[in-house]
């Protein structure tokens, strides 16, 4: 799961445009961007972040550097602990040839101390949308865990795993979205998801999650 894999992977299996949404940092995505241009891929710049009450959220940015600078943002709110490779396996930061540049040592699977409510506002801030992720799946789903859509929390879209089945309360009134959330190659989805756009570009994928459903 090399940033030059998955987004070749991408391109092989035909796809148009990709998220890369490692936990709670976004170190790899300048090369994922890259690799995605190579390709003639949309790389959408993302990061899957822990939320304080352990729910997943989605962080999608309008730009890599943007990502980058909220990857290092929480980073200095997650737990001080070290990740242990043999346990955890190793968090390498690569280039497009697949050459390690360095080694993250924070323990990126850690929750941060931000709540959801907060971190919504901070990728909105950011010029971002914020967007529970696989919200009908595991324990870090935000229905699994919290039990109800927080009525003061104005998502306007969600990620729902389409494997199970999902209320349809949560979704109504915003724009649905499903995703392979791939940890393996084989994972990532065929082009059998379609999203309309105005045009092709990061900017028109972040104002249809906006829009809602």
């Amino acid at each position: 799961m090399t940033p030059a894999n998955i987004l070749g992977m991408a391109a092989v299996k035909g796809l148009q445009m990709v998220a890369v949404t490692d936990h709670n940092a976004a170190g790899n995505l300048p090369t994922a961007q890259k690799v995605a241009d190579a390709y003639g891929l949309l790389l959408i710049p993302g990061i899957e972040i822990t939320t304080s009450e352990e729910v997943h959220m989605l962080g999608y940015f309008p730009d890599v550097q943007t990502a980058v600078n909220f990857g290092d943002f929480l980073r200095e709110h997650l737990p001080k602990k070290k990740n242990k490779p043999s346990l955890f396996g190793n968090q390498w930061i690569m280039d497009e040839d697949d050459n390690i540049l360095r080694e993250e040592d924070a323990l990126l699977i850690s929750a941060t101390d931000l709540p959801l409510k907060q971190l919504a506002s901070l990728v909105r801030e950011a010029g971002g949308v914020p967007v529970p992720a696989h919200i009908n799946r595991g324990s870090n789903g935000l229905l699994i865990n919290l039990g109800m859509m927080p009525p003061d929390i104005d998502f306007t879209a969600v990620e729902v795993w389409r494997a199970l089945p999902c209320p349809h309360g949560p979704q109504q009134g915003r724009y649905v979205t499903h995703s392979s959330d791939a940890h393996y190659l084989g994972d990532i989805l065929e082009p059998e998801i379609t999203m309309d756009l105005e045009e092709r570009s990061v900017a028109a994928f972040l104002e249809r999650l906006r829009k809602g459903a």
